[in-house]
């Protein structure tokens, strides 16, 4: 059942200043994701998306206390909000109160450009590309699935794929494990070609000693980049791989705000994956792309989620001058029961035109939610989990 905060009457001049929020809903949709829904007073309804994988009833939960606070309040005072929603607790941070920061923030900003008549890039600066490329997830596990999925993305027009390095690892590998790795994208490349691009995620599942080990057997492949090599907690030592290999090292799915990039940007990686349901929503991934910059660090944002928080990476992106892909999951394994434009009236402002997406030009986030089917979905809801994987010894291995 969707949740909602209750309403507190307050006059209002209907104009954009004199904004009041009514109400503020969540709706836990298939397959995986937790849609944030803000109306004002007059009628105006901004939408975001909170998923996090695993734990969006959590997330809800949180969402519904920050309501107490919302309700009653200027939706375009985004900023003083996102202040108030992050420092005004005694405890603070983590991916279960950033992620429902980063819904509701999203909303705002949705709100804020469908009163103005203008898209959220427009509000952030305005426009410095007209499109986006995009990457798509391939998984396989042996070299002849990996090649057929990556056949079925170029023939949607992507230009680019990313791809598990691995499924579970040993510790220190086997001469098989890593064989495994490296026929894997081999297998990758060869479908590619010279002018394409194939990134490899190695999803926090490699030892640093394991890391080690596999990346210079794939500097030959040339990886558009390798992917949080180790896990986040353990970001105090990328920095190792970072100099150890010529492959761009990316990272940053499983950190929420700016002093948790700080240390991997001065670590030397070369591309920070912040995201936007998770990382404080529009508003902290700007500035974090701010911070990368300074880096010389390119943004791809993380997004194997849903419409909303592509829609809202894809806003940040088009103003966002040290922006290289983004990420999308239109037709990955993990979306059983529903899919990514499902949800959404108009699917072609997020259609592919050779391998990229073009800038966005509605109000807003720039795409126009299907909201009874949002709401249907809600009623059916989700309790999608992370998979547990063990070691032959009984022990947790990394997912």
């Amino acid at each position: 059942m969707s949740t909602t905060a209750a309403v507190r009457p307050l006059a209002t001049n209907g104009e954009p200043l004199g904004l009041r929020i009514a109400r503020v809903e969540t709706f836990l949709v298939p397959p995986r994701w937790l849609f944030v829904r803000i109306e004002t007073e007059d009628g105006i309804v901004g939408w975001g998306e909170a998923s996090l994988e695993g734990f969006s009833e959590s997330v809800r939960t949180a969402i519904t206390q920050f309501a107490e606070y919302l309700v009653g309040r200027d939706p375009l005072t985004i900023e003083d909000h996102w202040q108030v929603l992050t420092k005004g607790g005694f405890y603070r941070g983590g991916p279960i109160l950033s992620s429902a920061v980063s819904g509701i923030d999203q909303a705002l900003w949705d709100i804020a450009g469908r009163a103005l008549d203008v898209p959220v890039h427009q509000l952030l600066g305005g426009a410095v590309r007209e499109r986006i490329r995009a990457y798509g997830w391939v998984g396989g596990d042996e070299p002849a699935e990996v090649a057929d999925a990556i056949r079925a993305q170029l023939d949607v027009g992507l230009t680019a794929v990313k791809m598990n390095a691995s499924g579970k690892m040993s510790r220190v590998a086997t001469v098989a494990e890593i064989d495994g790795i490296v026929e894997r994208v081999a297998a990758a490349r060869e479908v590619l070609g010279p002018e394409r691009d194939i990134a490899v995620d190695f999803h926090g599942r490699l030892t640093l000693a394991n890391a080690r080990r596999v990346a210079p057997l794939l500097e030959g492949l040339r990886p558009f980049f390798l992917e949080e090599p180790v896990v986040p907690e353990n970001s105090h030592i990328i920095g190792e791989l970072a100099r150890l290999t010529s492959i761009p090292i990316a990272t940053g799915e499983r950190l929420y705000n700016r002093q948790e990039f700080l240390p991997v940007l001065q670590a030397g990686i070369s591309i920070a994956q912040p995201d936007l349901s998770h990382a404080g929503g529009i508003s902290e991934v700007r500035r974090i792309a701010s911070l990368a910059e300074v880096f010389d660090v390119q943004l791809a944002p993380h997004c194997p989620l849903g419409p909303l928080a592509l829609a809202a990476c894809l806003q940040v992106g088009f103003a966002t001058p040290n922006y290289l892909i983004q990420e999308q999951s239109i037709g990955i394994h993990y979306n059983k029961g529903a899919e990514v434009l499902d949800y959404v009236l108009d699917k072609s402002p997020l259609k592919f035109v050779d391998g990229s997406i073009e800038r966005l030009t509605g109000p807003g986030l720039g795409i126009e939610i299907d909201e009874q089917a949002v709401r249907t979905a809600d009623k059916a809801g989700h309790s999608w989990r992370t998979p547990l994987w063990r070691y032959a010894d009984g022990s947790v291995a990394e997912w």
